[in-house]
């Protein structure tokens, strides 16, 4: 289930709690859905029930609670919370989980890349590469740093998660297993991440694009040293491995996706 999906059901749930005299409010258009500012929280979050708490005439808390009841029967549901003041903290089911996978496994090429014509003297001291993320850089940032491989370097850290996404696919090959469908532990954030995907990408703004992508190497390196993807020892690939696996492969889709928007290369070896 994407964003833009949620917002969608989360419509349908306002409009179901009005229907029924449940709530005395008018329907949004749509409701926005946010990754959670911090891990643990869900993998998506709305203040829908703050924006209609003054209408209705109830606390935050009691808008959420109503909602909260529908929405929890929704499919690709798995659990909604509410935290204060009104926010409801939701999290997906399996399937709706294995259902973004699928799709982003499958992201076709993308469209010609976002704008971005670096001066000729940075492409001549950085590359055409960090010449062009160079750009999407704040004002304070030491542009030199874009040529060494450190953690230092946003540009690094992005191509090394996007090299090591590829890596675990050909040493996954190599044992003789492929991505599957199953649940997915600790993955929240990485998740949470990869659902956003469609937001960012409809801005078409390079630099949010270029921090949304950042983001998501750092969760996706912090995962991966926590959720071992490959077999140990003589163990054998299992079904948690092969899930853990489409996850590894859908995070070096959009990691591939978001750089080649950028112009910039994704090499499979860094």
């Amino acid at each position: 289930m994407t964003p833009a999906e949620l917002s969608r059901t989360l419509v349908r749930v306002v409009r179901r709690a009005v229907d029924a005299g449940e709530l005395a409010a008018p329907v949004p258009e749509r409701v926005t859905v946010r990754t959670p500012p911090r891990p643990g929280r869900g993998d998506f979050a709305t203040n829908i029930a703050l924006r209609l708490a003054k209408d209705a005439g109830r606390p935050a808390h009691d808008v959420a609670e109503v909602l909260r009841r529908l929405l929890v029967r929704e499919p690709g549901i798995r659990s909604v919370d509410i935290a204060n003041p009104g926010f409801l903290n939701i999290t997906l089911d399996g399937a709706a989980h294995a259902a973004l996978l699928r799709e982003l496994r499958a992201i076709p090429p993308s469209s010609p890349a976002l704008p971005l014509s670096p001066p000729a003297h940075l492409v001549r001291r950085l590359g055409p590469d960090a010449a062009r993320w160079s750009l999407l850089t704040s004002p304070g940032f030491d542009r030199d740093q874009l040529l060494v491989q450190r953690e230092t370097n946003p540009l690094f850290r992005v191509r090394y998660a996007h090299s090591r996404t590829q890596a675990l696919l050909r040493n996954a090959r190599d044992l003789g297993f492929s991505p599957g469908e199953g649940e997915l532990d600790g993955s929240t954030e990485l998740l949470g991440l990869l659902g956003d995907r469609e937001r960012v990408v409809a801005r078409a703004d390079p630099s949010r694009l270029a921090r949304y992508l950042t983001h998501l190497a750092d969760a996706f390196l912090r995962w991966h040293h926590q959720c071992p993807v490959l077999p140990r020892g003589d163990e054998k690939p299992s079904a948690v491995h092969r899930a853990r696996l489409a996850l590894v492969e859908a995070t070096g889709a959009v990691l591939a996706d978001g750089l080649r928007q950028l112009g910039i290369t994704a090499p499979a070896h860094l």
